[in-house]
């Protein structure tokens, strides 16, 4: 079965991951310069790379249905440059998962492909896709929801060892976003992580640097930049986060109940 999966950040990748390891066959897309901050468990590093792997499986950058063929022979999984997901129009695709986590729905219908999931608030079961799958850290992470939407957006991050806010690195001013940190470095609060056109941007807390965007990309202010892991486990640098296992079994869940199955057409 092949499956569409709009979003190739963080927890796209750890419900492309997921339902890869299930069977299922996966193409994915993003952006031309995509800000995804945990740069190093995301499929849409290989955007820039021309590759990535997270534990064990590939994503590659490709840009024609030819190549996205190819690439589904290899057992990788291909990424393509598009934001309108023009692709699912190309390819008989058996689900369609909108996973950009843009707060609010961007060009999804429910009409997409036979069986459309969509990931967090900004969707309602049953009007722009089949199924919603809660993201909010807490008790109903992952949760497949029939009826209704995803907890709204609240604005403020899950609670990690007792961080919200702090955990999160924000652009300063607008400009060009330069690292001094880097993914698995461990920080002290106040500590300069970046630079954004000269001006400092500090760590509010103390902990490991789990997520920072790569050098050059232009930044507004406030934008999410990086965020910092008060549980100081470098392992978790460069793994699937359990938030993004939790969401993609809830996605699992989700093509199971409505009939798509894994395995060949």
């Amino acid at each position: 079965m092949l499956v569409l999966i709009k979003g190739a950040g963080d927890l796209a990748t750890g419900v492309a991951y997921r339902l890869y390891r299930a069977g299922y066959s996966i193409v994915m897309t993003d952006i031309e310069q995509p800000t995804a901050v945990r740069r190093t468990v995301a499929f849409c590093q290989c955007i820039y790379d021309g590759t990535a792997t997270v534990e064990g499986v590939t994503s590659r950058r490709v840009e024609t249905v030819e190549e996205v063929k190819a690439c589904l022979e290899r057992g990788e999984i291909p990424v393509l440059v598009d934001p309108e997901a023009a692709i699912r129009t190309q390819m008989p695709f058996d689900a369609e998962v909108d996973a950009i986590l843009a707060k609010y729905n961007v060009n999804t219908r429910i009409d997409d492909a036979p069986i459309v999931l969509a990931l967090g608030p900004g969707f309602t079961a049953g009007v722009d896709c089949h199924g919603v799958i809660e993201t909010k850290r807490g008790h109903y992470l992952g949760r497949l929801i029939l009826e209704g939407s995803a907890i709204p957006n609240t604005g403020v991050p899950g609670d990690v060892g007792g961080y919200t806010t702090q955990r999160i690195i924000r652009a300063c001013r607008d400009g060009i976003f330069h690292p001094v940190a880097h993914i698995g470095d461990t920080v002290a609060e106040g500590d300069v992580v970046a630079t954004v056109d000269g001006e400092p941007v500090y760590a509010l807390m103390p902990g490991t640097v789990r997520g920072m965007l790569p050098d050059g990309l232009r930044v507004k202010q406030g934008m999410k930049s990086g965020d910092i892991d008060p549980r100081c486990e470098c392992n978790h640098c460069f793994t699937i986060s359990d938030k993004a296992r939790a969401i993609g079994g809830g996605v699992l869940e989700g093509l199971l109940r409505f009939g798509v199955l894994p395995g060949p057409d």
